[in-house]
C-alpha cells in the first residue's frame, strides 16, 4: 500500500522538480522547447499510467487493510475519498486535458514560435496552465494521504 503511494508521489516530483526544468531549461540536453515538449509529454503521459495503477493498488490494499484490521473497509476514510480525487484529476489530465493539447501542438508545430495572440497557442497555454495546477493539486493531496497513510499505521 505505502509503495504504490511512494511510486506515484515520487514520480509526480521527480517529474516537476528535474524532468520537465531539465527539459526546458538546459539547451545542450534537448536543442529547442518543441523537442522538450514531445518528451515531457510523453513523460507525463507514463507518470498518468503509473498513477492510475499506483492509485487502484493502494485503494484495494488499503480497503483489504482496514477490513482485516478493523472489520470494516473505511470506505469513506478520508484517505480513500482524497485518493479518488487524486485519481479523478489524474484522468481528466490524461484524458482530456493532455489530448487536446497534443492536438494544438500538432496544429501548431512549435509552440513557442507561434504568435503568442495565435487563438490556438492562448488555447495551449491556458491548458498547459490547467495541466500543472491538476498535477500540483495531485501532488498535495498525495502529500496529504501519505500523512493520513502513516498515521494510520502510527508512523508519525
Amino acid at each position: 500500500m505505502l509503495l504504490s503511494l511512494v511510486v506515484w508521489i515520487g514520480g509526480l516530483i521527480f517529474f516537476a522538480f528535474v524532468l520537465a526544468p531539465t527539459a526546458f531549461t538546459i539547451p545542450a540536453v534537448l536543442p529547442n522547447t518543441h523537442l522538450a515538449g514531445n518528451v515531457v509529454g510523453r513523460a507525463l503521459g507514463k507518470l498518468h499510467w503509473i498513477a492510475l495503477v499506483s492509485g487502484i493498488v493502494f485503494l484495494i490494499s488499503s480497503l483489504l487493510y482496514s477490513r482485516f484490521t478493523d472489520g470494516t473497509a473505511h470506505v469513506f476514510a478520508a484517505r480513500h475519498l482524497l485518493l479518488c480525487l487524486m485519481l479523478a484529476l489524474t484522468l481528466v489530465s490524461q484524458f482530456g486535458i493532455i489530448p487536446r493539447m497534443d492536438v494544438l501542438r500538432a496544429s501548431l508545430g512549435d509552440v513557442a514560435s507561434a504568435p503568442i495572440d495565435n487563438p490556438e497557442r492562448i488555447q495551449f497555454d491556458a491548458l498547459h496552465v490547467w495541466s500543472t495546477r491538476m498535477e500540483g493539486a495531485v501532488l498535495l493531496l498525495g502529500l496529504v494521504v501519505t500523512y493520513l497513510t502513516a498515521r494510520q499505521f502510527g508512523l508519525n
